[in-house]
């Protein structure tokens, strides 16, 4: 009996000991990344870093935490951020968001606001912290820019995992309740005739990178798109239903090439809010129109347009009218 009790007792106490290491080691690890940012010129501030969970919890919480790459004039400030973990699975971890935190880029900052922000991030098993998969969930969030626009949604998930390759993302984004903002409404539907929300807002597709996703991506450079497969974007409001499918490829200037295929059920409707919103001119309107009931009558149904989004030399044409320059597609 007096040999259980003490081997119990020593296996506690080695426990304690690796609770003790791992945490010190954690804490390290992190302190001494965001001193490295620091070095390469970076803002890398935060006032508090600790980690409790004793016995088998590694939970991380940073106070007042703001960070800045100069290369790309990124920024994001939060108030507290939460790094939980348990002690026997190193690579798998808990990210709690707070309510309020502040995303900025050198062309508007982004107030964004929530009632639950919270992720599940697991890495490959290697010292580059490789990005295997992650899920994220949100509740309530509001987003607020110094632009003027603003959105909020009742509920939202992202998730992303590797397919095949840890250059190669499968990723999925479902928005549930998703708002645009009165003033925006007022812009886009002056009639007041669409319901305040989107009842459908969805993506699904397959991306394919020029690096993986890991910690030389934050610290370096973020790594590039090269291919984009679209499995389905759907946005439905009201009568209105956008559906977007097709394939990309992308040269190293960000420039891409491909087809994807347009759906629009009641197109009228949608041409008659790009009008609204000054997203076309308004004199370019009747032209367009004419070339949209043109390709509508080659789909069969006059009231869906069904046709190629094509990109070609730097150019995007909607079936055969040309659209303008093609955007380029750099990650910053």
């Amino acid at each position: 009996m007096r040999k259980i009790v003490y081997v119990i007792l020593l296996a506690a106490l080695g426990w304690a000991g690796y609770w003790f290491v791992g945490s010190r080691a954690m804490e390290g690890a992190l302190r001494t990344w965001l001193a490295d940012r620091q070095q390469a010129g970076w803002v890398a501030e935060y006032d508090r870093l600790n980690t409790i969970g004793f016995p088998n919890r590694f939970d991380t919480t940073i106070q007042a935490l703001e960070l800045a790459d100069p290369s790309t004039g990124v920024a994001w400030s939060v108030p507290r951020l939460e790094i939980l973990q348990l002690s026997y699975k190193p690579n798998h971890i808990i990210l709690r968001l707070p309510g309020e935190q502040i995303v900025a880029s050198p062309y508007q900052r982004i107030a964004v606001t929530s009632s639950d922000l919270r992720g599940s991030i697991v890495f490959d098993p290697d010292t580059d912290l490789t990005l295997n998969r992650a899920t994220f969930a949100m509740a309530d969030m509001a987003l607020s820019s110094t632009l003027g626009w603003t959105a909020r949604l009742n509920s939202g998930q992202l998730a992303t995992r590797q397919a095949g390759s840890d250059r190669v993302h499968d990723i999925y984004f479902e928005a549930k309740g998703l708002t645009p903002s009165d003033g925006l409404r007022d812009q886009l539907d002056p009639t007041n005739s669409l319901p305040a929300s989107f009842s459908i807002f969805k993506a699904q597709a397959k991306l394919g990178f020029t690096d993986p996703w890991d910690r030389h991506a934050i610290e370096t450079a973020r790594p590039q798109i090269e291919t984009l497969d679209l499995d389905l974007v759907q946005a439905k409001w009201g009568d209105l239903d956008l559906r977007i499918a097709g394939n990309l490829t992308v040269d190293t200037r960000g420039i891409p090439t491909g087809d994807i295929t347009v759906k629009a059920a009641n197109w009228r409707d949608m041409l008659a809010i790009a009008e609204a919103s000054g997203a076309v001119p308004a004199g370019f309107v009747p032209t367009l129109r004419k070339a949209l009931e043109f390709v509508s009558k080659l789909s069969g149904d006059p009231r869906t347009l069904d046709a190629p989004l094509t990109f070609r030399n730097g150019i995007i044409s909607f079936g055969p009218i040309p659209l303008g320059q093609a955007p380029r597609l750099i990650i910053r």
